[in-house]
């Protein structure tokens, strides 16, 4: 039986990747997030079933203990994109050395234990049809993509076995998980449902010897322009503080350009299971009851026009 440790357990895309492991029935499963309200609440449920720890990936006495006796590492823990984007310091900090201390427990403990990292396809910042070979280039304010850039470098440079997943922006379910508004509205854009980037993370560990050393560009068929996802998401589900909140004091924007080798991984795994279409009727169901934040884009939308 394999063991799997899972960091950022109760995100958007870890609470799917733990239904899905335990759905094979051939794991033994370690669940790492930070403790707080929301995460005991959310994990409390899985209890009896695998095992929950609470601590910080940045504290390396902790990822050491973890790390030496796991088979693969699913790394989704992360700092949300607003924060880093704002703090370089706090994506340093966090995001980086965070990633630093399993690596360095892998090595120093455990060089056979496979690692999955979740990158981001914004790395290709504005280039139309990227790949995983184009040049990136970053400004010098991109503190978001530059962790992530380094952190692929170092996965590369330090371990033998590991797989790079780079994620466009994920659809998630709208009371909970937390979606990106702030995207470049002209922008032809992938996507990926949460449930199929967390499918790709479990189908990947039955294809260890075809993904290692490799990295991909994870994505569901499709595309959509950013303005129209938007403006689908709200008719349907209506105006939230997230949305709100992102319109007042988000400057930066967020990237996440179509690729052209999307379907690559698709190839060698499966993963793919949801389109947009299912993600819309998704929404349609968990938005019943909200009837006056629908209205309001309606009331809103109207007085612009």
């Amino acid at each position: 039986m394999k063991r799997v440790l899972v960091t950022g357990a109760s995100g958007m895309v870890g609470m799917q990747v733990l239904k899905y492991l335990l759905s094979e029935g051939k794991y033994e499963i370690t669940a790492l997030d930070l403790k707080n309200k929301y995460t005991i609440k959310t994990l409390k449920k899985y209890k009896k079933r695998i095992n929950i720890i609470y601590g910080d990936i940045t504290d390396n006495i902790l990822m050491d203990a973890l790390v030496k006796d796991q088979d693969i590492v699913i790394h989704l823990a992360a700092i949300p994109i607003s924060l880093a984007n704002i703090n370089e310091t706090l994506a340093n900090d966090i995001e980086y050395k965070g990633c630093e201390n399993i690596i360095r427990s892998i090595c120093y403990y455990n060089p056979h234990c496979h690692l999955f990292y979740a990158s981001s396809t914004s790395l290709y910042k504005l280039k139309e049809l990227s790949n995983i070979n184009s040049k990136i280039n970053l400004n010098e304010d991109d503190y978001y993509l530059k962790v992530k850039l380094l952190i692929e470098k170092l996965i590369k440079d330090k371990l033998d076995n590991y797989t790079i997943y780079r994620l466009p922006i994920i659809l998630g379910d709208l009371r909970n998980d937390k979606f990106i508004w702030n995207g470049i509205l002209d922008q032809n854009i992938n996507y990926i449902t949460r449930e199929d980037a967390a499918y790709s993370f479990v189908r990947g560990i039955n294809y260890l010897d075809k993904i290692n050393k490799n990295t991909y560009n994870v994505i569901d068929e499709g595309n959509i322009l950013y303005k129209d996802l938007i403006n689908n998401i709200l008719n349907i589900y209506g105006y939230n503080l997230d949305y709100i909140f992102s319109k007042l004091f988000l400057e930066k924007n967020y990237y996440s350009p179509m690729v052209s080798d999307g379907d690559i991984l698709q190839n060698i795994i499966d993963y793919q299971n949801n389109t947009l279409n299912d993600y819309y009727k998704y929404l349609k169901r968990i938005s019943k009851k909200r009837k006056i934040p629908k209205l309001l884009v309606k009331v809103i939308r109207g007085r612009k026009k």
